[in-house]
């Protein structure tokens, strides 16, 4: 089953991306389909361009459904344009000053988004989360009239995807079944990166441990009941987090990553990596450069890729990321641990069930095959059978935990 909807790989796979999230109202399947043939053979600027124009529709609709007291509409349309202009900053290094449309639109899709959060029933609350010298900025989601401590679901995030991404694919599920859901940028994610400038790193128990500090101090979260679950690239992070975080009750990994360099070589091809593994640094950066000049949108997505990490040399670039593998500690994992392998994975082929083969304590691999629609990398169009079969799996989990 193939979907085409813009002729550009990473548009193509945005757009499915944003109608799966209609399912969690972060989308109107109309709204995204105009924009998406008005932007089929358009090039980056020309998408920037157009998602941005469908956020500021979006959110003037929220405005005047707010200003009517309709707040519902409201809510909704402020998810909406959380959601578009999040799509719209995947391109914004195909665009001119990127830097500058980075600093007109970014804040505009987060205050979407704290508009829409303060609009839930109950609002979300505004946490910050002490890390190192600085803190970790979230929103913790509640379900509606619901008392005493809850099992709450840390919500990991990927490389680049924006907080409202993090809503739709498992805060919002989360809530609808009576967890918490604890949605935070980590370092190198969105507001850490762009406002901070501070950049990922591989050890990521040492961001998952100050989050499960700050829940466990709360009354309304169940100390015994945490969950950790992680999409994209965080499928690495979360297995990372769990060698040496053994507070968490069950995780998910959507889909399971051991090496996140794979994601990289697969692209590069055998030739390039052949000259990484030279050592010959200015030959491997001067060909990299080179091609990159000679296909500006491949440029694009490989800054918006590289921007996280902080490195401009593609050597030094490539010899960071091979620094996120998890086979090294993979041993030490104890917590049950979901992985979702989805058929026609783009990004790390067989690398869940490479992770479920090396891990050592309790494990599940749930397959997500193309005959249903809900394959491809994070099942973008099969967002209901994804929630189902996860957290049902997340539910009996917990439920044994809860009574020994």
């Amino acid at each position: 089953m193939v979907y085409r909807f813009h002729k550009n790989d990473q548009f193509n796979y945005e757009i499915m991306t944003v109608l799966g999230s209609a399912w969690q109202h972060g989308a109107d399947v109309g709204e995204v389909l105009t924009t998406a043939l008005a932007t089929a053979e358009g090039d980056g600027a020309a998408w920037f361009s157009s998602w941005t124009a469908l956020a500021h529709r979006a959110r003037e609709q929220a405005e005047r459904s707010a200003a009517r007291g309709c707040t519902v509409s409201a809510r909704d349309g402020y998810l909406r344009a959380a959601t578009y202009s999040g799509a719209a900053l995947v391109a914004v290094d195909a665009c001119t000053d990127p830097e500058a449309r980075l600093r007109e639109v970014f804040p505009e899709h987060r205050d979407c988004f704290e508009r829409f959060a303060q609009a839930c029933d109950p609002p979300a609350e505004r946490v910050e989360i002490a890390y190192e010298d600085t803190f970790l900025p979230g929103y913790l989601f509640r379900p509606p009239r619901h008392d005493g401590p809850l099992p709450t679901v840390i919500v990991n995030n990927g490389s680049d995807g924006p907080i409202s991404a993090a809503w739709t694919f498992l805060g919002a599920p989360a809530v609808a079944r009576g967890y918490n859901a604890l949605l935070f940028d980590g370092p190198g994610q969105q507001s850490m990166l762009f406002e901070r400038g501070l950049t990922f790193r591989p050890d990521w128990e040492n961001v998952i441990s100050p989050v499960v500090d700050f829940l466990t101090a709360r009354p309304d979260v169940d100390a015994g009941r945490l969950v950790l679950a992680g999409i994209s690239q965080a499928g690495y992070w979360v297995p990372r987090a769990l060698a040496f975080e053994h507070r968490i009750a069950a995780a998910v990994a959507d889909p399971g990553v051991v090496d996140v360099a794979e994601s990289w070589w697969r692209n590069l091809g055998p030739d390039l990596r052949r000259l990484w593994d030279s050592g010959d640094r200015e030959a491997f950066d001067s060909v990299v450069s080179e091609g990159l000049k000679a296909d500006p949108a491949l440029a694009a997505t490989w800054r918006w890729r590289a921007k996280p990490y902080g490195i401009d040399s593609p050597y030094d670039l490539l010899a960071e990321v091979g620094r996120y593998n998890v086979l090294p500690v993979v041993q030490r994992i104890t917590t049950p641990l979901l992985i979702t392998d989805p058929e026609d994975e783009h990004f790390w082929p067989g690398a869940s069930r490479r992770l479920y083969d090396a891990l050592p304590g309790p494990r599940e691999l749930i397959r997500f095959p193309a005959s249903e629609g809900s394959h491809l990398h994070c099942e973008p169009m099969g967002r209901a059978v994804f929630e189902q079969r996860v957290f049902d799996w997340l539910d009996e989990r917990l439920t044994r935990r809860e009574h020994g």
